[in-house]
């Protein structure tokens, strides 16, 4: 089965919303549809930086994400993208999905003048590091949150 990646439309959304819903189970965190509809419209709006790639099989039914922003590198004063969600259903694991979906991030960074591609991932999720451990550097940064 092949694959198409590109950027999410209009159209998209109640294809999008369950590949979300289940990111944000993975990461035990609720999406109500207030919150779903709030990042939506984020992916839709020219204003935002916030935008997603699907990747979607041959009956045109979405089985993957990535979700990104431009953000300004300050120490080589240029920008890059920030990968902040990555998601392959289940059932598709295994088949370059993910690693399509980060190519086609680093190749929309390219287009910024950097090709550079920056993302976190949790500490547990070690599939998933098999993965960015092929594709690119681990880093030595340190992690912080703070809570509003």
């Amino acid at each position: 089965m092949t694959h198409e990646i590109r950027m999410a439309g209009d159209e998209d959304f109640f294809g999008w919303l369950p590949l979300f819903e289940a990111y944000c189970n993975f990461y035990d965190t609720e999406l109500d549809d207030a919150k779903a509809l709030i990042v939506w419209n984020w992916i839709r709006d020219d204003a935002n930086p916030l935008e997603a790639a699907l990747a979607v099989d041959d009956e045109g039914r979405p089985v993957g994400l990535a979700q990104f922003r431009a953000v300004p590198d300050t120490l080589k004063a240029t920008r890059g993208i920030h990968l902040d969600d990555l998601y392959v259903d289940e059932e598709h694991r295994g088949a370059g999905i993910g690693r399509g979906l980060i190519e086609f991030v680093h190749a929309r960074a390219a287009e910024l003048g950097t090709g550079g591609v920056t993302w976190t991932t949790a500490a547990d999720n070690a599939e998933a590091q098999r993965l960015y451990d092929e594709l690119a550097r681990r880093t030595s940064w340190v992690t912080y949150e703070m809570d509003a």
